[in-house]
């Protein structure tokens, strides 16, 4: 459980990190699905439901940016939400009645794994209220050199930033048309086990991997169960199946919280690394390949 001092510090800074949030046999079996999912990609030749692909992917050397929605490829990585003590942490800082809104697992290939821009989470879904964050779980130990999410400490009490390129949607902020503190963003590096909390505002990005070592890093999206998208809800029974405690409602909870809708489209649909190809201006350094 989370000491008055980290709670105080997650709402002061909008990260926060926490060591030994999954065990050994955990991370182990998320491993062993992890490299299951990637055989499994060798015979994927485009971005699909599932894989998100580095351009230089291949059958023989198959190299991803990302698995979509790893909650629904493995048990694993559906239980473990639902399990102490990350469950607990969430009703700390969410409240008793929690929502999963999305997971992702982002690989950060070894040698070249894709950079991600600065961005906020909240520009991609905004909500009747900002009871949201995201947390992510470092699967390996993770270094400087494997291109970690850092995160603009004080950046969530801030504004809502354009994440607009040439009219439309690109899921990332052009670095020189905003004048944010980027040498402050505290990194997000630990052993295997860590997890990273970051609150819905927060802006955050990462560069890409310059080490031999992939960086699979497991992310979830969770929010308390009165927020509902402003986008809408297509789906009832699929949106309350991902309720992982306490009980769902029909009442939103309605705060003066700043909006701006992801819209006009992005041209490239898909994940946040296709969306982001239309930003011209770049902080990050695209991964160079061997």
């Amino acid at each position: 459980m989370l000491t008055q001092h980290q709670i105080d510090q997650f709402h002061r800074d909008g990260i926060l990190l926490l060591e030994n949030v999954a065990d050994y046999n955990t991370l182990a079996t998320m491993r062993d699905a992890l490299a299951a999912l990637v055989e499994k990609s060798r015979t994927v030749t485009q971005h699909d439901a599932i894989y998100d692909l580095e351009p230089d992917h291949t059958t023989e050397r198959p190299r991803l940016r990302r698995i979509k929605h790893p909650h629904l490829r493995h048990a694993v990585f559906n239980d473990f939400p639902r399990t102490e003590p990350l469950l607990g942490i969430l009703q700390q800082l969410l409240g008793p009645d929690v929502r999963m809104h999305s997971s992702k697992l982002n690989l950060k290939a070894r040698v070249g794994g894709s950079s991600l821009e600065w961005h906020q989470d909240w520009a991609f879904h905004p909500h009747t209220n900002s009871s949201m964050l995201a947390v992510g779980l470092m699967m390996e130990d993770c270094r400087m050199e494997n291109g970690p999410m850092r995160v603009i400490p004080g950046s969530h009490q801030g504004p809502v930033y354009d994440h607009n390129a040439n009219g439309r949607f690109c899921g990332a902020i052009d670095p020189d048309s905003v004048a944010l503190n980027y040498a402050s963003a505290i990194p997000c590096v630990g052993k295997a086990g860590t997890i990273s909390i970051h609150h819905v505002f927060s802006v955050h990005g990462s560069a890409a991997n310059t080490s031999p070592y992939p960086r699979p890093l497991l992310l979830y999206e969770f929010m308390a169960a009165d927020a509902w998208p402003l986008m809408g809800v297509p789906d009832i029974e699929a949106f309350d199946s991902r309720m992982i405690c306490g009980q769902p409602t029909y009442a939103p909870r309605l705060e003066a919280v700043p909006v701006r809708l992801p819209l006009p489209a992005a041209v490239n649909l898909g994940s946040i690394y296709e969306n982001q190809t239309q930003l011209k201006r770049r902080y990050f350094t695209p991964g160079d390949t061997p």
